[in-house]
């Protein structure tokens, strides 16, 4: 199987914007965010499916994913982050996190033409390191 953007951006091969990492986990903004902070965890098994991850790196996602929830809500401010766990977009195992406070700002689009602001992501990402 062909090595998939995720799996790139573990190796370093394209860059990202990095909030945590442990042995199993990786953490990084999304380059074309619902709202300004959203998160991707996944885990550097390339896997397609959450659901297939061995029960370890399953937990481990999970553990992260907890982490980094917190960690939004406590630096954005926001009253709610929305976990979702799609698997479409990229056959590589991983969770969406989005902070939001209303209903409507979760469900918004994702712009996928635009150009990242690279900028303002290096920003967030350095007010939500772990």
């Amino acid at each position: 199987m062909a090595d998939t953007i995720f799996t790139q951006i573990i190796k370093g091969e394209i860059p990202c914007h990095k909030l945590y990492e442990d042995d199993l986990t990786l953490a990084f903004l999304d380059i074309h965010p619902v709202q300004p902070g959203h998160t991707l965890i996944i885990p550097k098994k390339q896997i397609e499916f959450v659901w297939d991850l061995p029960l370890e790196d399953y937990q481990a996602v999970m553990a992260t994913t907890l982490k980094l929830a917190k960690r939004l809500r406590e630096t954005l401010g926001t009253k709610y982050v929305g976990e979702r766990i799609v698997g479409v977009d990229v056959p590589h195992a991983h969770v969406q996190l989005i902070p939001f406070n209303d209903s409507s700002e979760f469900k918004a689009p994702q712009d996928l033409e635009s150009e990242p602001d690279h900028d303002a992501l290096a920003q967030m990402a350095k007010k939500l390191a772990l």
